[in-house]
């Protein structure tokens, strides 16, 4: 085990840069050098190594190999674009900018586009921010990776949005520089330049695009963004896509894409709004100060090291021993909440029940598109009286709830909700932020922190920007939970060395990524892992020629219904046992990471 010892040594921060690490994977697919132990690390430990890894978003460019979120080129494209989205702020009518992505890119797609209408709505300004996430509203609170694979669907919903529009800054999400869903809508608006303004934000450079065909198109991603490269030269189209280093956990696009995201569409957006409604200029320095902004929340967040520890292990205990983790939030950190537990799923083949968010408020304070999803069952009632009434019931001590809030939301409700937790259960933790020398709220704060087991208080210098305060709380919260879940997860055996063992294979990005898996962690060719695969996800130890002639999409859609897919397959693999044998191994042993030791030894 990774002893409290652990040290980040700079090679290993720069290691994954050079051009002999990894060869044959984009930067969004590599494993980190920094997480190779992940697995055997102490809870101290996997915070330590996940800092050095968010540290990396920050780096300066070294050598001409990856363009860097502070080079250059990246600001002076943000100035740009937050030029472009100043032209739609001064003349809103018929205009339009949208933001849209899959999966985590599509959360803060829409984090950020409610954030900036709600600024617009207090100016008395009309709302011009749309958002878009591949498979609806759901996709915000639960996995849907199917319509990612959907160039089509993507066009078609940017055409529903922008009906009547005469112009659109469409700004599209794809970290891997991958998603079909994103690139049908790019290549939608490469047609119809009259109307659209393309920007893409990724983080691979645009070489390592993904370049495979997509189901009913003539291009592939790579094709466009060569297109959108072309069209870059006369600004007629945007690329913003910074290296920000491989994931902690190999293409967990969860943690540093959704934080890199949160920070370049936020720095853009702001910049605009400053420039059009204060007559700031937008300019090359104050982008720069913007970013060195949320350099200093990532000091401040794991400056709190011990805390954050302590609720990571707590979090562990909870989902060793089958138990749930439960996250209460107020206004958008709650969103945060929301966000992360819904990314356990496909990313740990975790239960929806493992870890869940609620908001005070519900859907009146989500304000999505799509309205109350209620009625799609109860993993999307999400308001604390749901808390109450459906999960509070069935808690006990060895399930954690943690409450995520400011000194500027009602604290005497939280105080009031922590009592109604403590009539139940013991094991009751709180996260704030606040802001020094306020004592507004002490009184309350005093009855939260006796009533909870720890307070991890984040205290923030007195802001220059109320705006940007809130912003660095929202990515304060979202670098916290992340560290809260993932460290869980690791500590409950769904990671090997720092791969994702048990994701779920629900679309062609992730049927790729665990081929690729199966490769490298079993040493055998790639056709013998891609048949594996198919017999793991069909339950069969001979594979026929329906299987065989099948294309990805149904493949996918298959594994959608079956669980540790890739497990099984590994474990196949390594022992040339049956199905049947490896599934008695993972029952004898659950923790997967020791099934697939076990074999190994």
């Amino acid at each position: 085990m990774a002893g409290s010892d652990w040290t980040c040594s700079l090679s290993a921060m720069h290691e994954w840069e050079s051009p002999d690490y990894e060869p044959s994977l984009p930067v969004s697919e590599k494993s980190n050098p920094l997480t190779r132990d992940i697995d055997r690390a102490s809870a101290k430990c996997i915070v330590r190594m996940l800092q050095a890894c968010d540290a990396q978003m920050f780096q300066e460019e070294t050598g001409a190999t990856y363009q860097r979120l502070l080079s250059e080129r990246v600001v002076e494209t943000v100035v740009e674009v937050a030029k472009r989205v100043q032209l739609v702020l001064k003349d809103p009518q018929d205009s339009l900018v949208v933001l849209s992505g899959c999966g985590t890119s599509g959360r803060m797609a829409f984090l950020i586009t409610s954030a900036f209408n709600r600024a617009l709505r207090e100016l008395n300004q009309s709302s011009v921010y749309s958002y878009i996430i591949a498979g609806g509203d759901r996709a915000l609170l639960s996995s849907q990776e199917a319509p990612e694979d959907d160039p089509k669907l993507g066009m078609l919903s940017l055409k529903k949005v922008c009906e009547g529009k005469k112009r659109v800054l469409f700004i599209g999400i794809s970290c891997g520089l991958s998603a079909p869903f994103v690139a049908g809508q790019l290549d939608f608006c490469l047609q119809h330049p009259e109307v659209y303004t393309p920007v893409l934000v990724g983080f691979n450079p645009a070489h390592q695009a993904r370049d495979e065909p997509m189901p009913g198109c003539t291009f592939t991603f790579r094709s466009v963004v060569q297109r959108m490269q072309e069209l870059a030269k006369s600004q007629k189209a945007f690329l913003i896509n910074p290296a920000v280093g491989p994931e902690a956990i190999s293409g967990s696009s969860r943690m540093k894409g959704g934080s890199a995201t949160k920070i370049l569409l936020e720095v853009v957006l702001s910049a605009a709004h400053a420039a059009t409604f204060t007559n700031t200029p937008v300019t090359h320095k104050g982008i720069l100060q913007h970013m060195r902004a949320y350099e200093k929340t990532l000091d401040k967040t794991y400056a709190q090291t011990e805390g954050i520890t302590a609720l990571l292990e707590a979090a562990g205990q909870s989902l060793l021993c089958g138990r749930r983790v439960c996250y209460m939030g107020w206004g958008s950190l709650a969103l945060l909440g929301l966000i992360d537990a819904s990314e356990c799923i496909p990313t740990f083949g975790a239960d929806y029940e493992d870890v869940r968010g609620f908001v005070s408020g519900g859907y009146r304070e989500l304000n999505n598109n799509e309205g109350p999803l209620i009625s799609l069952g109860p993993d999307f009632c999400i308001g604390h009286e749901d808390f109450l009434h459906l999960v509070l019931p069935s808690l006990n001590d060895h399930d954690i709830v943690l409450l995520v809030y400011t000194h500027s939301d009602d604290v005497s409700e939280v105080v009031e909700l922590a009592r109604r937790v403590r009539e139940k259960m013991s094991n009751l933790h709180a996260v704030y932020h606040r802001v020094d020398g306020d004592t507004a709220a002490a009184v309350p704060q005093e009855n939260i922190n006796n009533l909870c087991l720890s307070s991890l208080k984040i205290t923030w210098p007195s802001p220059a920007s109320e705006s940007l305060l809130h912003m660095q709380w929202e990515l304060s919260t979202k670098l916290l939970l992340n560290a809260v879940s993932t460290g869980a997860h690791v500590l409950k055996g769904k990671i090997y060395q720092n791969h994702m063992i048990d994701v779920q294979v629900t679309n062609s990005k992730l049927y790729c990524r665990a081929k690729r898996l199966l490769r490298k962690l079993s040493g055998c060719p790639e056709s013998q892992c891609e048949q594996a695969l198919l017999k793991a996800i069909y339950k069969v130890d001979e594979l026929t020629v329906d299987i065989t002639s099948c294309d990805i999409t149904t493949h996918t859609r298959t594994a959608r219904n079956r669980s540790k897919v890739v497990p099984l397959a590994l474990v196949c693999l390594l022992t040339g046992c049956s199905l049947v044998e490896a599934e008695s191994r993972l029952e004898q042993q659950p923790i997967v990471r020791e099934a697939v030791e076990a074999c190994l030894t």
